[in-house]
């Protein structure tokens, strides 16, 4: 079973969690920056208790800034003291910072090709596709 639910903060991020039995995937659109930065890494440590494994899909993101940054190791940080395993994948602006950031590769990136969490479900309904998405109101 799978479970999502997504939590927009600002104009300018979307944050997207879908919940199963093989971990939970995290997902980041739009811009990331220092307006947004730290509710990412809210969203991420209110996760980290629901399970031993996390993604933190960044491909969606168009923009990343150095508070981008700041909270993708605070996520590292987080997940490490809690036992949790965890990688992201990467937009291209996401790489890109990350060679400029972490040019030792300290942060832990995966691919979808190589991440069970990313496969879309099974044509029978079995598998990690979201069963409900939460909608935030238009203001």
């Amino acid at each position: 079973m799978s479970v999502a639910q997504s939590w927009q903060q600002s104009r300018t991020a979307q944050f997207t969690a879908r919940w199963s039995a093989l971990g939970t995937v995290i997902t980041a659109e739009g811009e990331l920056d220092a307006a947004n930065a730290d509710q990412l890494a809210a969203y991420v440590q209110r996760s980290v208790s629901r399970s031993r494994r996390i993604i933190l899909d960044l491909r969606g993101l168009e923009f990343i800034g150095t508070a981008g940054f700041s909270a993708i190791h605070r996520i590292n940080v987080t997940c490490s003291a809690a036992q949790v395993h965890w990688a992201m994948v990467p937009s291209p602006v996401v790489e890109r910072l990350l060679r400029i950031c972490d040019p030792d590769g300290t942060l832990p990136v995966t691919t979808p090709q190589s991440e069970q969490l990313l496969k879309p479900a099974r044509a029978d309904g079995s598998g990690s596709r979201p069963l409900l998405q939460l909608v935030p109101q238009p203001r």
